[in-house]
C-alpha cells in the first residue's frame, strides 16, 4: 500500500515562498505529480516528475516560479513555490502512481490529503 502525506502548506503574501513536500510511503513509484484545487474548481495539474528526474512537465501558470524535485533517499517530493500569486491559492495534492506524460486527476492512482496554500494580495 502506497502512502502520500504531504506538509508545507500555509498563508503567505504574494510575491513569497513556500516549499512543499510529499513523503511517500510504502512501494517506490515511477512518477510523482502535484495538483491543486481552489474552491469551487476542479483539481488541476501543477507539475510532475519521475523518480530519475529527468521528466518533468510544468502547467503553463507555474512556468518559471514554481520547481518540482525528488529525494530518492529520503522518497520525498518536493514543490518549490516562488514569486507567489493570489491565484495560487487552493489545496495542493500529491499523486502517484500514473502513465500519461501530463495526467488528468483521474489518471491518478494514489493520492495525499493535501496541504492548503493561502496567498494574500
Amino acid at each position: 500500500q502506497v502512502q502520500l502525506l504531504e506538509s508545507g502548506g500555509g498563508l503567505v503574501q504574494a510575491g513569497g515562498s513556500l516549499r512543499l513536500s510529499c513523503a511517500a510511503s510504502g512501494r517506490t513509484l515511477n512518477n510523482y505529480a502535484w495538483f491543486r484545487q481552489a474552491p469551487g474548481n476542479e483539481r488541476e495539474f501543477v507539475a510532475r516528475i519521475n523518480w530519475s528526474g529527468a521528466d518533468i512537465y510544468y502547467t503553463d501558470s507555474v512556468k518559471g516560479r514554481f520547481t518540482i524535485s525528488n529525494h530518492n533517499a529520503k522518497n520525498t517530493v518536493y514543490l518549490q513555490m516562488n514569486s507567489l500569486k493570489p491565484e495560487d491559492t487552493a489545496v495542493y495534492f500529491c499523486g502517484a502512481d500514473f502513465s500519461s506524460a501530463i495526467p488528468r486527476a483521474r489518471d491518478i492512482n494514489y493520492w495525499g490529503k493535501g496541504t492548503l496554500v493561502t496567498v494574500s494580495s
